[in-house]
């Protein structure tokens, strides 16, 4: 049976990622790429808390701000003043979905990371069940996505380039962009060398042990999707071309490909507050 919830529905500004300081890891790590959420983003906070809360684990909540016009921004560096495990990544530019991600993922300390979206039509509420699949020693856990979440047209594209990565690369037939992974599997995922990234082939091309477990998913409460089903196949077919290249090449690194991380504006969260008061004293000083 699927698991089903039903509910209504000290800053930095230089491209150096600061350091980061705690007195040790969370045992979890949630990242969340953020584009035109406004309206979601506090909703969503008070159901990670109470989820992480209920279950009596150490966290931190990642948010990675994809240089979103529409006020986000602001609204995630009011939940980071007053929630000190949450930090706010504000991206210069807007990247995409998924290298916002892989920005997010440089910055996880935890021993399990869980990426998802913000837009709420994944449910908080299945990330112990996730977590509880990964100890039976899988390296990713994807949510397989059940339910009418979206136009049938839409439901059948997406099953049809989910097909395709399944004999490609065998991840699983109903994965999305919301899972949970190990440390192995995030480390194996920022050494691949890719300007084009798309994280479900990426992580299926890792060569590590993968699963999914069922989650109901829900239509959005809010705003329409930013992939137009122009920007969906082009994504589709990108991510075919590049599952080939990575199988033809092992892996490795292609030659002449050299990635820049993606450049932050911001920095903001208590993780970065003592990084952000030596730097001023710095400033001070000369």
């Amino acid at each position: 049976m699927p698991y089903e919830i039903r509910c209504r529905c000290g800053e930095k500004t230089n491209d150096e990622a600061p350091a980061a300081i705690a007195p040790q890891d969370p045992e979890v790590t949630v990242v969340i790429p953020v584009y035109r959420n406004r309206e979601t983003l506090r909703e969503l906070h008070s159901r990670l808390r109470k989820v992480f809360e209920t279950g009596r684990s150490s966290y931190e909540i990642i948010f990675v701000d994809d240089s979103c016009p529409e006020g986000s921004l602001a609204v995630l560096e009011e939940l980071t003043r007053n929630d000190s495990r949450v930090a706010t990544l504000a991206l210069e530019e807007n990247t995409g979905q998924h290298r916002a991600v892989l920005t997010g993922l440089r910055f996880a300390r935890g021993k399990a990371t869980v990426v998802m979206d913000a837009d709420l039509q994944d449910p908080p509420e299945a990330i112990p069940f996730l977590l509880s699949k990964m100890k039976e020693g899988f390296d990713a856990v994807f949510a397989g996505r059940r339910g009418r979440y979206e136009a049938r047209s839409r439901l059948l594209t997406s099953h049809l380039f989910k097909e395709l990565l399944h004999l490609l690369c065998g991840v699983p037939a109903d994965a999305g962009m919301f899972f949970a992974i190990s440390r192995q599997m995030v480390e194996r995922l920022l050494a691949i060398n890719e300007p084009h990234p798309f994280l479900v082939a990426m992580i299926g091309s890792a060569g590590l042990s993968m699963t999914s477990v069922p989650v109901v998913r829900v239509s959005r409460p809010d705003g329409g999707s930013a992939y137009s089903s122009w920007k969906r196949l082009k994504t589709g077919c990108l991510a075919a071309v590049r599952v080939l290249a990575w199988k033809w090449n092992s892996g490795k690194p292609f030659p002449g490909h050299c990635v820049r991380p993606v450049p932050v504006r911001t920095y903001t969260g208590a993780r970065f507050a003592h990084a952000t008061k030596k730097s001023a004293g710095r400033g001070k000083e000369s």
